[in-house]
């Protein structure tokens, strides 16, 4: 694979599992240094030892980027570490479904910090060195990744307040592209259908039982390394070429 992004640094949240690990593993593959974030210390250790015996670089940053202090430290670790960042995957993300009658106003709360609160806070705190990296070189481009949803195209039933998110991020993704787009950061969103993930796992039996178990064990969903290699393909493009919206779906998804 061709070292598109030799002198870079990324930075990827939600890094322990799933589409986080995927990409992360795939940058380090295009020449990245990256910095893993999440809070499952002892995962991301496994990564980071799986990305060095592939010869690349990799940082641990144990963080809950909910919380506005430890998103900003965690951006921090990764400049002063790498000197630099050229990529914010923002990929952390909670999906809890079920009606909005009678709702757990908690899981409502968990969904907003990580998918919205936490999505804003290393992205704002990242904005100053992504302008510095598109200014300085290798590239004189910077990236932004947002992991929406098709979700976040389409509302259904019992998906109410994962749907507000989601919805959220596509709008805010857009609004940012076009604030920034004439300093060469790339803000694009990426919205997966179904991907074979844990992000179903953290819901109540009942709803796993009824809304999840029954789609995933009827259709060959997604791999997490077909989002990665859609990360990766938005990241690597020219410095004349942005993906703003990239919609990846199993092909037996309608």
């Amino acid at each position: 694979m061709t070292a598109k992004l030799t002198g870079t640094a990324a930075l990827v949240t939600g890094a322990s599992s799933g589409i986080g690990a995927a990409t992360a593993r795939r940058l380090a593959e295009h020449g990245a240094s990256v910095a893993l974030v999440a809070r499952r210390h002892e995962r991301l250790d496994a990564l980071a030892a799986e990305i060095g015996k592939a010869g690349g670089t990799a940082l641990v940053v144990a963080a809950d980027i909910t919380d506005r202090v430890q998103a900003e430290a965690a951006v921090q670790q990764a400049v002063e570490r790498f000197g630099r960042l050229d990529t914010l995957v923002n990929n952390a993300g909670l999906m809890l479904l079920g009606p909005v009658v009678g709702a757990d106003a908690e899981e409502w709360e968990r969904m907003i910090a990580v998918n919205v609160k936490g999505l804003l806070h290393t992205t704002r705190t990242a904005l100053p060195h992504l302008l510095r990296a598109a200014e300085e070189g290798p590239r004189r481009v910077a990236d932004i990744v947002n992991i929406s949803s098709i979700a976040g195209r389409v509302a259904w039933s019992g998906y109410g307040v994962y749907n507000l998110t989601k919805f959220g991020v596509n709008g805010f993704t857009e609004s940012l592209r076009q604030e920034v787009a004439q300093r060469h950061i790339r803000v694009g969103v990426l919205e997966p259908g179904g991907v074979a993930t844990e992000l179903g796992s953290h819901n109540k039996p009942e709803v796993r039982n009824e809304m999840i178990d029954p789609f995933y064990e009827q259709t060959e969903v997604l791999a997490p390394e077909d989002i990665a290699d859609g990360v990766a393909y938005m990241v690597t493009r020219p410095r004349h070429a942005a993906v703003a919206e990239l919609w990846i779906m199993p092909t037996e998804q309608v």
